[in-house]
């Protein structure tokens, strides 16, 4: 740690390192019951927290997941809720709604959001009275607004929306004349100006070079911060974002920062003087987490927080000299502020077990608003105020929580073969007895820029306390190229693609095995896209360690990846550093296909029928191999309607179950010839008797 004096006057942040008391964790209560797929179907999470001006009230959004045969099929809501300072929570907006984009209206009187409600044909603009009452669309437009900001004053609001498309078009689409010319006619997305209380004023587009994102209006001025890319493409939105400073009444760039490879959060300082970003390190950075300032009239960046071993996710000015900031350093987070000359840089490091998200500043910066979860719960409210020696939770979303058993979470180091250090999060057997050996699942991470901290980890996708619970140890692993201990350390993996950073899955599992808990001829793996690939790798290259495995729209065939994934760029810059063209052997041999002859271990591969990332004939592929050759039990499902990860209720419910059957069967049960392709989606026993 660092500690710098601070200037008398100024808010300081500290007693971090007492997380256990701060996130009111006590011992596990012993009940009947356990968790189960169908407990992950019904958790509940806060998205995004948002704190009023005068720091007394926090708005945030609550996903309120759909339960699978109740209503309509589909993806979780998001209603608004109010907490005060005291604790007390009002729902402003809910039921079947999607709110997003919460801010505060300049006075503190309002709270603005975009939804798509009642008749509206697209996703609008509406404010709601803290009073309470009915919220009035102030802005509609011909597409989904998908951000916005108000100006200094209140009475303008800046906002994106994508390009309509033109008239003629739509009727020759009518006549069936839809064909489509790949990534060519792309919908830009603009930068559009309205004074929501004028009837008579349109919204006035500035015409600026590239597809806009990021949106930020100066709080000194007629300026706006604005992320352009050169195309709407999800490779330039990933890869060549860049900052502008741009004048709102004339639409001319006043300024444009070479931020390097990708890009996170801006944030304006309160003076307007300059620029606070989130960046990556260079162009073959991984991930964004670097803490950049710039003069807002133009200037190089400079890194506030250089060699920080960690990643920082979340930024907001205390006033005009000084940044908080949230960073993710190892499984835990890291909260500190620092001087824009990068002076009088101090940081608190918890110790106990949860980790913190998002981060909200009152106008003052004497209150803060983030979101916080552990082992125990999801996302929740909690406030801290100036003075206060530990953030308060606010909101309990999950109180059946309590009466769940939950199995224990704990931190796990280990050594890898080559000596790097690394570490993960084991989830134990729920009711394990000393000196017995478990099955185990390896649940492992995609990106692979991206890790697990050591909150809530269970997910429809991410067995964990569901598992636990059946008498699985399930793993987390954070192997080499994974985020959370600063740049060089993710990028270890790259050049690398099933290399080094997917034998530190086999090490992990050596050393669990050493440690006396895993039976080494019951382990299964899983994961999702990079996951995934690591899975098909564990499943057919590696197939001697691994009994059983889940694929979740993973990787397969490395040449053929290259040519219909989205992000081509991507994968080049920051993980294979090497094109296919040059380098046709090594893309093949490091391809699961080229090792399907292999695969001894059971594979159940799941994917959705519309991913772009990562194309479901990976998922074809891999799978008709195994199916030809004949050698292993293969099962593919596929979910229609469905991109890159499940959102749906039943898609998830359905996921969850089948995930844990296939290791039931082949970890602990009889294996050989697959489960029955049906599932029996019946409730819980205890559920049933009650209908009795």
């Amino acid at each position: 740690m660092n500690h710098g004096a601070r200037r008398q006057g100024e808010m300081t942040w500290a007693g971090l390192s007492l997380v256990g008391l701060l996130f009111g964790v006590g011992p596990v209560l012993r009940a009947a019951e356990v968790f189960t797929p169908e407990d992950v179907a019904r958790v509940r999470w806060v998205s995004s927290a948002v704190i009023s001006p005068d720091g007394e009230r926090i708005a945030y959004v609550l996903g309120v997941p759909r339960q699978p045969f109740e209503g309509e099929n589909g993806p979780a809501w998001g209603e608004l809720h109010v907490v005060d300072a005291d604790g007390h929570s009002r729902p402003f907006v809910t039921g079947e709604v999607n709110v997003s984009a919460v801010k505060w209206t300049l006075d503190g009187e309002g709270i603005s959001f975009l939804a798509k409600r009642g008749e509206d044909e697209h996703k609008s603009l509406y404010v709601i009275s803290v009073d309470g009452g009915e919220a009035r669309n102030i802005l509609a437009h011909e597409t989904d607004i998908t951000s916005y900001d108000w100006s200094p004053d209140g009475r303008q609001v800046a906002f994106l929306a994508r390009e309509a498309k033109f008239d003629e078009r739509l009727d020759l689409e009518e006549q069936g004349f839809d064909q489509e010319v790949f990534e060519e006619q792309l919908q830009f997305v603009r930068v559009w100006i309205a004074t929501p209380e004028d009837d008579e004023a349109e919204p006035r587009m500035l015409e600026l070079a590239g597809s806009a994102s990021e949106l930020h209006w100066s709080p000194a001025g007629a300026r706006l911060a604005i992320a352009l890319a050169p195309t709407p493409l999800v490779d330039d939105s990933y890869m060549r974002r860049k900052v502008h400073v741009v004048d709102v009444e004339l639409g001319t760039v006043l300024a444009r920062f070479d931020n390097p490879g990708k890009l996170g959060q801006v944030a304006w300082s309160p003076d307007g003087k300059h620029l606070a970003m989130i960046s990556a390190e260079d162009r073959n950075d991984p991930s964004p987490g670097r803490l950049m300032v710039v003069s807002a009239v133009g200037g190089q960046l400079r890194d506030l927080l250089p060699g920080l071993e960690g990643h920082v996710t979340a930024v907001a000015w205390s006033n005009d000299e000084t940044v908080m900031f949230l960073s993710d350093e190892s499984v835990w987070t890291l909260l500190g502020q620092v001087d824009i000359d990068g002076s009088q840089r101090e940081t608190h490091v918890p110790t106990g077990r949860a980790v913190l998200a998002s981060l909200s500043l009152s106008r003052n910066g004497q209150a803060a608003a983030v979101l916080g979860e552990s082992a125990q719960f999801p996302r929740e409210v909690f406030r801290m105020q100036r003075g206060d020696d530990r953030p308060r939770r606010l909101t309990h979303s999950n109180p059946w929580l309590a009466d769940v058993r939950l199995a224990k979470q704990e931190v796990i180091r280990h050594t890898a073969r080559d000596g790097l250090e690394l570490e993960g999060l084991l989830i134990r057997p729920l009711d394990e007895e000393p000196g017995q050996r478990y099955p185990l699942i390896l649940s492992v991470h995609g990106g692979p820029e991206s890790h697990v901290r050591n909150g809530w980890i269970t997910r429809y996708a991410g067995p964990g306390q569901f598992a636990a619970a059946k008498g699985f140890a399930v793993f987390y692993p954070n192997y080499r190229g994974s985020t959370g201990r600063g740049v060089q350390f993710s990028k270890t993996s790259q050049a690398d693609p099933a290399g080094k950073e997917f034998d530190d899955l086999v090490d992990a599992v050596d050393h669990l095995v050493k440690m006396g808990l895993v039976d080494r001829k019951r382990v299964g793996v899983t994961g999702g896209s990079y996951g995934g690939y690591a899975t098909a790798w564990c499943s057919t290259a590696l197939t001697e360690h691994f009994a059983a495995g889940v694929m979740f729209v993973g990787l397969t065939d490395l040449v053929s990846k290259v040519g219909t994934t989205d992000i081509p760029e991507e994968m080049y810059e920051v993980h294979y550093r090497k094109r296919v063209w040059d380098h046709w052997d090594f893309f093949r041999s490091r391809s699961p296909i080229y090792h399907a002859k292999k695969a001894r271990t059971p594979l159940l591969i799941l994917h959705g029928k519309a991913d772009t990332r990562v194309h479901p004939g990976q998922s074809m592929e891999l799978y008709r191999y195994l199916k030809t050759l004949g050698n292993v039990p293969v099962r593919l499902v596929w979910y229609p309607g469905e991109g890159h990860g499940n959102r749906k209720a039943a898609a998830r419910y359905d996921y969850s179950l089948r995930m844990l059957r296939w290791f039931e069967h082949y970890l602990k049960g009889e294996g050989g010839t697959p489960p029955p392709p049906e599932l029996d989606y019946a409730l819980q026993p205890a559920d049933d008797e009650e209908e009795e």
